[in-house]
């Protein structure tokens, strides 16, 4: 047990290959601000990924895993860290004393919790557990001389086994600890340590189960103190990108929670940097929900939000979706485009997702080339897009095929010739005022608060 470690970085990088970062990568590189707002073992696969890294840099890494993990219970790899550092085959006494300390404690904390540990888990009892969590304390108090010393024991024994990285185990005692406190603040700390157990464990069902339920006791119980609510919503955002790009599932029901008005605030006033996952996000949703409504108001709400925050936060992602749907600069976008690339291979979270997010952005840069250009020379949009003439023309033909878009190839001329039906005057009203009774009506339930 006391061997055990934090999950690999090839385990919550959905596959993604380890890439030794360019200049460019670590001009951009985001790990200094995604650590403080994470539980000290979600960190440790973040500087995994950075051990891809050959020389001088990968005895920093190992140093930074060590002062990371000394402080837990995983001892016996931790003094192999330290023996790496060291250059030495020694064990210090320190450890093999803390060692034997923590399974002291183990064989302690499991006498101790094992009746009402049972009790959990006997079907005859549990059948008569009701959502009171007071009376179900008294009745496991009068029916079984269960106190609530106990039931705390199960919260501080949770606690070790996170410690000592037996994720699963400590799911399970923090789960139920939770049925049957009645301390908040300690069952809102469960709830935390539940959902980073069930995080490391790439348990990633429960895991969105546990966000769900973290997100509405944010809303709910720290309703009266927003400062609270700004720095709780602001760790839940960095943790959900583990299951964000590594659980297919999670991504349209993240991406919305994170565009809904109290997470993009959270977004915008403490952490803008995540508008690099959720832009990587939008554009690789787009071979799923293109042309749907949503993913229409999604790509909208991020352009607008990036056009807001640029003299906040910038880097080749963001840069990216600026130069394309506000400047119009597709020289520009293409320059980005290449960076973003080399950005993305260097990010622990979306290595995985860099071939996707080419492909994808090449397909957005030709529909937006192709609704702003009537006649289309092949060779300078094949340019544009990082590919020779013939692939050019390949591209184009699927992009007319799959868009459905109104335009011709003339192979002769080596251009395509857009048809754009202009819309009538009335087509144009209906579009510009759609919106406009539900926003006045939002505007006006601001104003009455």
């Amino acid at each position: 047990m006391t061997d055990n470690k934090p999950p690999t970085a090839e385990a919550l990088t959905n596959g993604g290959e380890t890439h030794a970062p360019t200049s460019i990568a670590q001009q951009y590189d985001l790990l200094p601000k995604l650590i403080p707002n994470l539980d000290r073992h979600m960190t440790y696969p973040l500087l995994e990924f950075l051990s891809g890294v050959e020389g001088e840099e990968n005895a920093e890494v190992t140093k930074a895993k060590y002062e990371l993990l000394k402080n837990s219970n995983m001892t016996d790899y931790v003094a192999s860290l330290w023996q790496e550092i060291n250059d030495s085959d020694e064990v210090p006494e320190e450890f093999v004393k803390k060692r034997e300390e923590v399974l002291q404690r183990l064989s302690l904390f499991t006498e101790e919790t094992s009746k009402i540990d049972e009790l959990l888990n006997d079907e005859s009892v549990v059948s008569n557990l009701r959502s009171d969590k007071v009376a179900n304390l008294k009745f496991l108090e009068q029916q079984h001389g269960v106190t609530i010393q106990m039931v705390d024991m199960l919260y501080d024994f949770g606690r070790f086994q996170y410690s000592c990285a037996n994720y699963r185990d400590a799911a399970h005692l923090l789960d139920q600890f939770r049925i049957l406190s009645t301390d908040n603040e300690k069952a809102s700390s469960a709830s935390w340590g539940k959902l980073a157990a069930d995080i490391l464990t790439q348990n990633w069902e429960v895991a969105m189960e546990e966000v769900n339920k973290v997100k509405e006791s944010i809303d709910t119980k720290l309703f009266n103190n927003p400062l609270a609510q700004l720095q709780h919503r602001t760790w839940l955002i960095h943790w959900t990108l583990f299951p964000f790009f590594n659980y297919e599932p999670a991504r349209d029901t993240i991406t919305e929670m994170l565009f809904s008005p109290s997470f993009i605030n959270t977004i915008q006033t403490n952490c803008p940097w995540i508008l690099r996952y959720l832009a990587a996000a939008v554009i690789t949703n787009r071979s799923r929900t293109r042309n749907t409504g949503a993913y229409q108001k999604q790509l909208k709400d991020l352009v607008r939000v990036v056009r807001q925050e640029g003299y906040e936060y910038n880097d080749p992602v963001t840069e990216f979706v600026k130069a394309l749907y506000v400047d119009f600069d597709f020289e520009e976008a293409q320059k980005k485009l290449g960076e973003a690339e080399e950005v993305l291979k260097g990010d622990f979270f979306l290595s995985a997702s860099a071939d996707l997010f080419v492909e994808a952005a090449r397909h957005l840069i030709s529909e937006s080339y192709c609704k702003i250009h009537q006649r289309i020379d092949i060779k300078d949009l094949s340019a544009r897009l990082g590919l020779n003439q013939d692939e050019g023309e390949k591209w184009i033909v699927n992009l007319i095929r799959d868009t459905r878009m109104d335009g011709k190839l003339d192979y002769k001329e080596g251009t395509v010739l857009m048809n754009h039906p202009a819309n009538s005057v009335y087509q144009q009203v209906i579009e510009r005022t759609k919106g406009s009774f539900f926003r006045t009506s939002v505007l006006s339930a601001a104003v009455a608060k």
